[in-house]
């Protein structure tokens, strides 16, 4: 059987929050497939280790833009970039988002804000930026990264989940938008991923280590309970389905958000 062919080679791609996790493992995919990525995160050193990551693909290129995808001018700076950097725009990945362990008493207008400008705000920008372009060559793909949080709120913090869940809505949003003139918007759900934000130190199994007075593998043992698959999941797994979406084989999903967390909330949506 032939190998599948994702459509995606020469395709113009940005990907936010590409420095590490999940970005970083979608650019590289990306590139391995052929297509043209621009890597967007607002530290300039990691980008450049990222882009050299990804530049060692033999098909693609990679290139990078340092910028906080939250500035309101941001979006309009990423997408006049990707024109003059890839001589377009096809594919938006919005990657970018964070989370900490903050009950719902702890939490302050502004950390309600921060996450609000940077999963709702942030990504509704550069789609309305990116979309209307897309429409006119009649193709276009975006994939808004979301959580499984954004289906079943989360005490670890509200604000991430109310955030997440807003996300999914404007993703369905924008699908209903640009569906008919050939630009697919699509999310994906991810659980607990092993990626910095989980692993590294000060990450949230530490943070819940102190929150809860037991140990760091205690916490990794408990979140790992909760998920039918076992373990979680590694950020080459999430890329995989991100990528799928990005693609030409992806060429009746629009409106989708699907869940890639190995089972954690118990819905069929």
């Amino acid at each position: 059987m032939p190998a599948v062919d994702l459509g995606l080679t020469e395709r113009r791609c940005v990907v936010t929050g590409a420095s590490r996790g999940i970005g970083l493992a979608t650019a590289e995919r990306l590139c391995a497939e052929g297509a043209h990525v621009l890597l967007v995160a607002r530290g300039e050193g990691d980008l450049r280790s990222a882009a050299k990551r990804c530049d060692s693909a033999p098909a693609g290129s990679a290139d990078w833009m340092a910028i906080d995808v939250t500035q309101p001018e941001a979006a309009a700076e990423v997408v006049a970039c990707a024109r003059e950097q890839l001589g377009g725009l096809d594919v938006l990945v919005n990657n970018a988002g964070t989370s900490a362990a903050r009950s719902l008493g702890e939490l302050t207008d502004a950390e309600w804000q921060a996450q609000w400008e940077l999963h709702v705000m942030a990504p509704m920008r550069l789609m309305r930026e990116a979309c209307e372009g897309m429409a006119e060559r009649e193709w276009g793909r975006v994939v808004n990264v979301c959580s499984s949080a954004g289906k079943r709120p989360s005490l670890t913090n509200v604000a991430y989940s109310v955030t997440k869940a807003a996300q999914l809505s404007l993703s369905r949003a924008f699908a209903d938008a640009y569906a008919a003139r050939g630009v697919l918007v699509n999310a994906v759900a991810p659980g607990a991923v092993a990626t910095e934000l989980w692993m590294q130190e000060g990450g949230l199994a530490d943070q819940g280590a102190r929150a809860r007075g037991i140990a760091r593998e205690q916490v990794l043992d408990d979140q790992r309970a909760k998920i039918p698959l076992g373990r979680f999941a590694e950020p080459a797994e999430i890329a995989a389905v991100i990528v799928f979406l990005c693609s030409e084989q992806a060429s009746t999903v629009a409106g989708a958000a699907w869940s890639a967390d190995g089972g954690t909330v118990p819905v069929i949506l």
